[in-house]
């Protein structure tokens, strides 16, 4: 079993959490984009972005690269990066993208949000495996002597974002999507994700 193989049953039932609906970003202003994305995603939308390879190339990632401006640069990004904690629990396998804090290495380091492009724009499908590797992450932290941080994580389309944060064993779904023209709004949200991820939370 490995993260792919998670759906949000097979979480709760193997991983012990419980999910619930919870605001994530109670107050959270939404950040004037940059220029340079604004016209990268005008171009963008003039494509057929058909694949998630597309739309990680075209739109997640330079909204990714767009936070960790917003950070001064003290954002890592990693792409495709394996997070292997328990192979008994099913817990191994590769992350579309992790943001992370810490200097530019060659391997990982405190990982604050984790980022799955969901499969034929289904979001839904994609929740389970977004959150067992959450789960990863917590893990990973924990073994850190991190295990006050929460972890964050993302589902999206692209178009469609889904954000989620793991306490304890506890996963809450922001009961609402954002979507891609509301632009400031997403990057708001995993500006404060990232953020708050560092600090022991308190709600």
């Amino acid at each position: 079993m490995a993260y792919t193989d998670f759906t949000t049953d097979a979480v709760q039932q193997r991983l012990g959490v419980s999910l619930q609906l919870a605001e994530l970003f109670p107050g959270v202003r939404s950040i004037p984009p940059p220029g340079w994305l604004t016209d990268q995603l005008a171009k963008t939308r003039q494509l057929a972005l058909l694949s998630e390879k597309s739309r990680s190339e075209f739109i997640v990632a330079p909204v990714l690269l767009a936070v960790r401006d917003l950070t001064g640069d003290q954002l890592v990004i990693l792409s495709g990066q394996r997070l292997d904690v328990d192979a008994a629990k099913g817990l191994t396998g590769e992350c579309d993208f992790i943001l992370a804090t810490g200097l530019a290495l060659p391997f990982l380091q405190a990982p604050l949000l984790t980022l799955i492009e969901a499969k034929r724009h289904d979001i839904e499908s994609a929740l389970g495996q977004c959150v067992a590797q959450m789960v990863g992450a917590q893990m990973f932290n924990e073994r850190a002597g991190l295990a006050d941080r929460a972890v964050f994580g993302c589902v999206t389309t692209g178009e469609a974002w889904q954000f989620l944060r793991l306490m304890d064993s506890i996963v809450s779904v922001h009961p609402d999507r954002l979507y891609l023209d509301n632009l400031g709004g997403i990057l708001g949200a995993i500006l404060f994700a990232v953020t708050r991820a560092q600090a022991v939370p308190t709600a």
